[in-house]
């Protein structure tokens, strides 16, 4: 059980350590007791870690691999893999797609209001991106309904059509809708992401008590993929674009405090006020992940959304320290 104190209690302890650091500090001798006492208050002091308002936010990097590795990935039916120039033209666009870009991306759709097809052809175009090789035939380019992978499909779409395809995008709905689309054959290509297509997969085939295969290395959640070979469906090249749970502060607490990481927030704060989706006490890959991996000391929760306005406006307004976001989401952008 997860011991929780208010904010108004954290500022309360504050000003007493506050206190007690100055009184100590009038004093012109000391015993070894008393120095020793004084150096841990001004430790603790020091790693008060009370929130900090600010417009700006920034992710703090899970150095310690927390999180699995939902990396952009393209999903390919079997039989269409075969074809070695729509895995080259796929493989293209991995390699030039990374988590700044993809925060990039969903800004111009989801802040500045242009169509995912607009920012897709803009972003082939600034990035000359060819494909290696031509093709020829149709293909289906399908999506989940959600912004980024609709955008994300559209930059699939152009390259192929760059190759010489003719392609249709479409947008199907949730992973247990467009899988079996694309094992199929009536969709060709999907942007999936590499951890969460990798526990899908292996619970479709082995169970929904198997094992988890996924990692937070990316390489070894691509080696499970990759052992599926039953299932389907061919996965390309990992992109370094994630789209995964995050924890984020205002880039005034960062500068603050000196944190950048989940481990220096452990190393330089003695407790932080978490904001999260009502489950997060209870998740590995929330609270119990940041007390038990990094040895964070949560010293108080507020019950707010996952990654959401609620959680986005606590951070700014200093209700809160750190706050569970979206690693590519657009608000991010700088």
């Amino acid at each position: 059980m997860h011991t929780r104190f208010g904010p108004l209690a954290a500022l309360a302890a504050s000003a007493l350590l506050l206190a007690a650091c100055s009184t100590g500090g009038d004093s012109t001798t000391s015993t070894p007791t008393d120095s020793a006492a004084g150096k841990a208050t001004s430790a603790m002091t020091a790693q008060a870690c009370l929130p900090v308002p600010g417009d700006s936010i920034v992710v703090l990097s899970d150095d310690m691999m927390l999180q699995n590795s939902d990396n952009l990935v393209p999903a390919v039916n079997a039989a269409t893999s075969e074809d070695g120039t729509v895995m080259d033209a796929l493989n293209t666009v991995s390699t030039v797609l990374d988590t700044p870009t993809l925060i990039q991306l969903n800004k111009a759709v989801d802040i500045d209001r242009q169509t995912s097809s607009e920012v897709a052809a803009q972003f082939v175009a600034d990035q000359g991106l060819t494909a290696p090789l031509q093709g020829s035939g149709s293909l289906v380019v399908g999506s989940a309904n959600f912004s980024e992978n609709i955008t994300v499909a559209e930059i699939y779409a152009a390259v192929l059509r760059e190759a010489g395809y003719d392609v249709t995008v479409r947008t199907i709905g949730n992973r247990e809708t467009y899988m079996p689309a694309l094992v199929s054959g009536e969709v060709d290509v999907v942007p999936e992401y590499a951890a969460t297509a990798a526990e899908f997969i292996n619970r479709s085939l082995n169970g929904a008590d198997a094992p988890t295969v996924a990692s937070g290395d990316v390489a070894v959640t691509k080696a499970a993929l990759d052992s599926f070979t039953e299932f389907g469906v061919v996965f390309g090249e990992p992109s370094a674009a994630q789209d995964q749970n995050a924890f984020a502060v205002t880039t005034a607490f960062s500068e603050q405090y000196g944190v950048t990481s989940l481990s220096d927030l452990a190393a330089n704060c003695e407790g932080i006020a978490l904001g999260g989706p009502p489950e997060c006490p209870e998740r590995t890959f929330c609270q119990i992940g940041l007390e038990d991996v990094y040895g964070i000391d949560v010293t108080d929760f507020s019950s707010l959304d996952a990654g959401g306005p609620l959680t986005k406006t606590a951070l700014r307004q200093g209700a809160i320290a750190v706050g569970l976001v979206f690693s590519s989401d657009g608000e991010l952008a700088a």
